[in-house]
């Protein structure tokens, strides 16, 4: 993977203060935000630049990594690890111990360690072994609608110029993320590869709001048919479904459609229940016999 300046992606140099950074990154986030610019395949790519250097110089301890390893940042603690361990050899040499007693490293291996991180030729000189260590992650978004996942399908994910085929479960939620083994940065020494998480914004173009599997509607009937009863149809998200309503129906009923909601992550053929509110409109602009009629009926009740 190229190495990113995470500085420059936010317009920042190395003196930048905690504020500078939280200032600048929510400038450029608002700017390029996939919503501020749909369709817009080099605005995505600079808000991924964009979030992964916030994350990076946004934390106190990754930016004193980075600082100081640059590229390397992430095996900076192994690095440090693999300097103490190599400290104490020398000093145990030193008192005549003789070696380094129960590690598991050599002296060639800490050199080749310590030239394949960072340069040099300590690795060509084939002493002891390389240390293999895993790559980087990679994080990536994906913006869907909640259409696009009421069933399960494929789709092509370009990351770091790499096509990436995966199948997208129906039921994702919004802010998931799941996880693609190996599809990360190559590791370091033969190590693994890093792993390529991805995270699905979910916006909802629909009428319905959705709690897990559950979706909730509101749905407006009139006077006459909530105090007589009748048949209404509604929109359901795979079509339309006919209700009856019963005589003397009160306004904010709920009534609930058992597996009309949306799918289960996971669980094939599973779904979750469709709850209806009923909004009782009132009549208005009644003409003056309507108006008679309903002191008629005024006068019944009382």
């Amino acid at each position: 993977m190229a190495f990113i300046d995470y500085y420059k992606v936010l317009g920042l140099n190395k003196s930048a203060t905690a504020a500078d950074i939280k200032k600048a990154y929510r400038k450029l986030a608002r700017k390029h935000h996939p919503d501020v610019n749909p369709n817009d395949k080099t605005a995505e790519q600079k808000f991924k630049e964009i979030n992964e250097a916030n994350e990076v110089l946004g934390d106190p301890e990754k930016r004193k990594k980075y600082d100081k390893y640059g590229k390397d940042w992430q095996h900076g603690e192994a690095y440090e690890q693999a300097q103490r361990q190599q400290q104490s050899q020398r000093q145990y040499q030193q008192q005549g111990a003789g070696g380094f007693g129960g590690g598991n490293f050599s002296e060639g291996d800490f050199s080749d360690f310590f030239e394949s991180m960072f340069g040099g030729g300590g690795a060509s000189r084939g002493r002891g072994r390389s240390a293999g260590f895993r790559g980087q992650d990679f994080n990536a978004e994906l913006q869907l609608d909640l259409r696009d996942v009421y069933e399960t399908h494929k789709r092509v994910l370009t990351v770091n110029g790499k096509n990436i085929r995966l199948t997208i479960p129906a039921g994702v939620e919004n802010g998931q993320v799941i996880k693609i083994t190996g599809k990360g940065g190559p590791g370091a020494n033969g190590g693994p590869n890093g792993d390529l998480l991805i995270q699905f914004n979910i916006s909802n173009s629909t009428k319905f709001k959705r709690d897990g599997s559950d979706l909730y509607t509101t749905e407006t009937i009139d006077l006459y048919t909530a105090i007589l009863g009748g048949e209404i149809t509604v929109d359901t998200f795979d079509g339309k479904v006919k209700l009856k309503i019963k005589p003397e129906t009160q306004n904010g009923t709920k009534v609930k459609l058992t597996g009309k909601g949306f799918p289960v992550y996971k669980k094939e053929g599973r779904f979750g229940d469709f709850y209806i509110t009923y909004d009782i409109q009132m009549p208005t602009k009644l003409s003056s016999k309507e108006k008679e009629l309903f002191n008629e009926l005024k006068n019944l009740k009382s």
